[in-house]
């Protein structure tokens, strides 16, 4: 069995391995059949996100950011390509695979909130350990763990129609983490939002981001928030260019 070397062991002046990113997108492509022919949304399409990196991810209307964030999160399948997050081959996954997948490693936060409107934001927060089988009080105990995480410990009992909108995306951001995912993905999660409470919404995920661990992949049109992310990824054309932070807003 091959050894390896501790730290201490390696040889003066030796450099560590590279670390291994948690999500490598190779060779994806996305390609629709419409009335006018075949639409290619991607083509070859590579990406690396290493652990710890909050990523945004900008671009027009249409250009596929969305899409993207579907086939990362294996809510979508390519027509060609590769996508591993960690150890797993997303795109290897069965269905039920991916169910499981999604309840363990990924977090979502929509531009729209989609909490269960009969539910108390407590009962929506535990929704996805319950879906594990875990014991309701069980669940319900890291739930208001959560809520409590996003400054919401006092509204647990409130149901979502009697949430501002602020309130509701933070029940979804408490949501998204109650299962302590590795990945946290993000679309227009501020896009509702006037700008005020837009920039508290993003300060609390990007306080979450660092405090958790996290690696997030966020899709904006706010490039003044995109800036504040590790890299400013800009697709266009099927093609990503990466924004130099001497051009951040």
């Amino acid at each position: 069995m091959q050894a390896t070397l501790s730290s201490a062991q390696m040889p003066s002046g030796a450099a560590p391995a590279p670390a291994q990113p948690l999500v490598r997108v190779s060779g994806l492509a996305k390609r629709y059949q419409t009335p006018r022919g075949e639409l290619a949304l991607f083509q070859d399409l590579d990406l690396e996100i290493h652990a710890g990196e909050l990523v945004a991810i900008t671009g027009a209307s249409g250009s596929g950011k969305s899409t993207l964030l579907h086939m990362l999160g294996a809510l979508d399948a390519p027509s060609a390509g590769e996508i591993y997050c960690a150890s797993t081959q997303v795109t290897a996954l069965s269905p039920q695979a991916a169910s499981r997948f999604r309840n363990a490693q990924v977090g979502y936060v929509w531009q729209f909130h989609y909490l269960l409107p009969e539910f108390t934001a407590l009962e929506n927060v535990a929704l996805p350990l319950m879906a594990r089988d875990l014991p309701r009080r069980q669940a319900e105990a890291e739930a208001a763990h959560w809520l409590a995480e996003v400054g919401l410990a006092d509204r647990a009992s409130h149901r979502p129609g009697e949430l501002s909108g602020g309130e509701q995306q933070r029940v979804s951001l408490a949501r998204a983490l109650v299962t302590r995912p590795a990945l946290l993905l993000a679309d227009e999660p501020t896009g509702d939002l006037d700008a005020v409470t837009a920039d508290l919404v993003f300060d609390l995920i990007q306080r979450l981001h660092q405090a958790h661990g996290l690696t997030s992949v966020l899709v904006t049109h706010n490039l003044e928030l995109a800036g504040r992310c590790t890299r400013i990824l800009q697709l266009h054309g099927g093609r990503f260019t990466e924004v130099s932070t001497d051009h951040r807003l």
